[in-house]
């Protein structure tokens, strides 16, 4: 392992450096003339990269090759990552960095990375280490960092975490959990579809649609039954609920009920859950109308699931 003769100064133990072989995933500059770009940008001049992008935003990486002296860098190779300007979307953009320096005689790169988040923003769009390698060790062509003549190359590796996550509440305790619903003299029902009253549940109002000759004309011969959210309910963009259910139609002279039960995701785009052909008429009028012909219906929520999306911008205070 290649040793140097001078140590960064690192006062802040979140940074740490080693070899390894991984290239930088982000972005990467080879130099063909160390000399040139000395002679180039001194001491009080860096210099900065094409743009690259990384998590939505367009960054330069900034090498001084004699060391920044306005940041206590004389006698290192200093480097930073800057962010554009006008890619600045938020007021504040996290960002995790990680520098690379090529040796070709171990064949590796040297890295240097601060194990916390950078907050960048309008007032400070520059972060990065001004004491990366010391230039008595880096110039030193046997030490492997100048190598085929006059070339060199550094890198960077630019994270942005969490462009958008999911938070996920679970609620299994309702003070009210199932809704119940009377039809009387259903063989008698003519309307197409009947909606039930509202049952509010997991901060939403929710109904029940029954069809009493099906939902359409492929399932003429059933009972189709749904739980929908109810009208004028609407849901943040990218946020779901997460329903576990049970509907039953139930038995008039027993404890046969007859049960399904689902667990789906319902949206703003998809609204409702249920069977088309949830019975079929004939086993409904034999077996779950009492002598009255009254049909009960009822549906028990078991699970509800809130899921919503958060975006980077809302989780600063999570870093």
């Amino acid at each position: 392992m290649l040793k140097t003769k001078k140590s960064c100064v690192v006062s802040d133990s979140t940074i740490t450096s080693k070899f390894g072989h991984r290239p930088p995933p982000t972005y990467s500059t080879k130099f063909q003339s160390l000399s040139q770009l000395k002679t180039l940008f001194s001491g009080t001049d860096g210099y900065k990269s094409r743009t690259f992008s990384s998590g939505k935003y367009n960054w330069r990486l900034v090498i001084y090759p004699k060391g920044n002296e306005k940041d206590n860098g004389t006698g290192f190779i200093s480097m930073y990552v800057e962010l554009d300007s006008k890619s600045i979307s938020s007021s504040t953009v996290l960002a995790y960095l990680t520098f690379f320096v090529y040796n070709k005689k171990e064949n590796k790169y040297f890295t240097i990375q601060d194990d916390e988040g950078k907050q960048f923003n309008a007032l400070r769009s520059v972060h990065g280490f001004p004491q990366v390698l010391p230039l008595d060790t880096f110039n030193d062509p046997k030490n492997g960092y100048v190598f085929d003549g006059d070339q060199c190359e550094f890198g960077v590796d630019v994270t942005v975490p969490l462009t958008n996550w999911e938070v996920v509440s679970f609620t299994q305790k309702f003070s009210n959990p199932k809704l119940h619903w009377t039809h009387k003299n259903f063989s008698k029902l003519k309307e197409h579809c009947y909606v039930s009253n509202k049952l509010l549940v997991g901060g939403r109002n929710w109904v029940l649609k029954l069809y009493p000759k099906g939902q359409n004309t492929t399932c003429s011969g059933w009972v189709s039954l749904f739980l929908y959210m109810a009208d004028g309910e609407t849901m943040e963009t990218g946020e779901e609920v997460y329903m576990q259910c049970a509907m039953r139609i139930l038995d008039p002279f027993g404890c046969d009920h007859l049960t399904k039960k689902f667990n789906q995701s319902l949206s703003n785009t998809k609204r409702s859950w249920g069977w088309d052909k949830f019975v079929s008429l004939a086993h409904l009028e034999k077996t779950y109308l009492d002598k009255q012909g009254t049909l009960k219906i009822e549906v028990e929520f078991e699970v509800v699931s809130i899921v919503t999306t958060k975006y980077s911008e809302d989780l600063q205070h999570h870093t």
